[in-house]
Parts: structure tokens; sequence; C-alpha cells
């Protein structure tokens, strides 16, 4: 009897392993693929739980390296926004790459994207994004997030490889749309929390929210991105979930820096990076170069700078001229 032919096991490389890159390396394990996580700092072998994301430990299909991966059949870059300039030219190998972080780097205002092509332009590029927290798609919880080329049979085909029964994945061909929506919500989360902290209520959270969509949709349309795509997952599934869970690193910030605490005390005593901080003012230099109004956007850069105090912040939004809907 003639032997069956094997089926190739999807080799899935991870880099960084902080606590996304944990819950990517995971997830990735589920969907049956092979999964190398790469950590900056050298793991002892046989260790299967990380310093950050301690309640878990990896599956068996994961392994840890503080080598970079040279090839893989996907590559999902998992470090912070603003050390991905750092990280692009070590990305050797011809797999496509997934950015999987959210923001825009802070002295040039670039999207993930943009800086992955800087360094492989030949490369297929595609963004992950969506709302979620990394513990939960760490555990298994049930999720969805969206991956998004210029391709859409590409976006299809990385759907393929990383979905499992926990994490829905969803394709879609606006990348533009998906990392400006993921970049703004984390400064739109730190404003939530501010007007929470300041104890201004429930009700100004949910306007600001909503009204915060009507920004990032301008910017997305001046930038070529499409609105479909801001009503969607990665945009207001994500802002949703960032303003309003507990466990959303901006929207804790933004909740202290409303009770009266100083940004940089908040910022001294994390080990873990809120990304809305630095996107913030880049984001609002996006606005006022393309003459795009995002009020809320430049009220919270404006207070994170020191610029406006709190008072003056609820000033400036609530004392706009009234407009329609």
């Amino acid at each position: 009897m003639q032997d069956k032919p094997r089926i190739a096991v999807p080799h899935i490389a991870v880099i960084g392993a902080g606590a996304w890159g944990i819950a990517l390396a995971c997830a990735a394990s589920r969907s049956g693929a092979r999964v190398t996580l790469w950590s900056r700092s050298p793991v002892p072998e046989g260790n299967r739980i990380l310093p950050r994301l301690p309640g878990v430990v990896l599956p068996e299909g994961v392994s840890v390296t503080s080598s970079l991966p040279v090839q893989a059949d996907l590559t999902l870059v998992a470090v912070p926004m603003q050390t991905l300039r750092e990280m692009a030219p070590k990305l050797r190998g011809t797999s496509p790459l997934v950015a999987c972080c959210k923001g825009l780097e802070r002295d040039t205002g670039k999207l993930p994207l943009d800086i992955l092509g800087e360094f492989h332009p030949d490369r297929p590029l595609a963004v992950l994004s969506g709302p979620n927290f990394a513990i939960e798609v760490a555990q298994g919880a049930p999720a969805a997030a969206t991956i998004a080329a210029t391709s859409l049979d590409q976006a299809r085909s990385h759907v393929g490889l990383l979905s499992s029964p926990s994490f829905r994945l969803y394709a879609s061909d606006d990348p533009t749309g998906v990392q400006i929506a993921g970049a703004a919500k984390n400064v739109i989360a730190i404003g939530a929390g501010i007007a929470m902290g300041a104890g201004y209520g429930e009700n100004a959270r949910a306007a600001l929210i909503t009204r915060a969509i009507v920004e990032i949709g301008r910017l997305s349309d001046a930038l070529g991105g499409r609105a479909a795509t801001i009503a969607g997952l990665s945009g207001v599934g994500d802002l949703i979930l960032t303003c309003t869970g507990v466990g959303s690193r901006n929207y804790s910030l933004g909740y202290a820096l409303g009770g009266g605490a100083k940004l940089a005390d908040i910022l001294a005593a994390r080990n873990t990076v809120a990304e809305g901080v630095a996107t913030a003012p880049a984001l609002a230099e996006s606005a006022r170069r393309l003459a795009i109004s995002m009020p809320i956007t430049e009220t919270v850069a404006a207070f994170l700078a020191g610029s406006l105090d709190l008072d003056e912040a609820h000033r400036q939004i609530l004392h706009r001229p009234t407009t329609t809907e």
C-alpha cells in the first residue's frame, strides 16, 4: 500500500517575547503550526514560563530562541512600535512579514508597514490588529482580529495559517485603515481614562469614544483608508476594548492622569509600554499636516506634553463651536 504524502507543518516565527508576542506564539501553536518565539534576552532551556506573561505556560509546539530565525513560512513582528526601526533590518529571510504592533513612529509619523517597507521592499507585508488583550489570547479565550494586506489573497493566506477555533481572523485589503485605527485607539484610550479618572462619568466617556470614531475616520480617509474598516474589529472593536477594559495599559495610564498622577511617575513605575504616549504627538502632527480636524487627539497630545492642565483640556473640548453630526 502506498504511503500517504506527508502534510508539511507550517513554521511561524514570532519576533518579540513581550506579552503580545507570547500570546501570538500560543495562538499560532493552536493553529497547528510549529512556532519559534524570539526573545531579546536569553531564556534558560526548558523554561516554559516567560516574565512578560507569567501566568502562561508555553505550548509544546513553541520553541524559544535568542537567535533570530532566518526563515519561516510567516513572520509575526511583535516588538514595540518605537523599536520597530531598530529591529526591521535584522529580519533576514524572505517570508512574509506581519506587523503586530500599533502606533506611529514618534519622529517620522510613519506607520508600521511604512517602516518595514523601507528595509524589505520585496517582501510581502501585512498587519494584524484587533480588540485583543494578550492574556486572554494566550489562554485561548475566544477572540477575533483582522489581518490586512494590499492583496486580499495574501491576507486570506495568512488568515488560513493563523486561525484556530479560539482565534478567529478576518481578511482585509485595507492595511492603511487598519493601521490608522490601531494607532489612534491608544491615544483615545488615554483620553477616555483621563475622563473617567477625573470623575466626568460614563456619559462623557461614551461621547468621547463616539466622536473619536469620526476623527479616526477622517484621518484614515485622508490617507487612503476606508470608512468601513473603522467600523470593524480593528476600529470600533479595538476602540471599545481599549477605552473600557481595566487591562488596557493606555486606559489605566489615562485614569491615573485624570486622578492627578504625574506622567513621569506613572511611566517610571511601569515595565510595560503604553504606545499612546509616543503616538499622540505624531498623530496630532499628522492631522495638522493634512489639515484634518482631530480635537480629541490634539487635546490628549497637549495634555501629555504638559501644555494643558485638566480644566483647560476640559474647556477646549466642550467649548468648541456646535456643529452637525
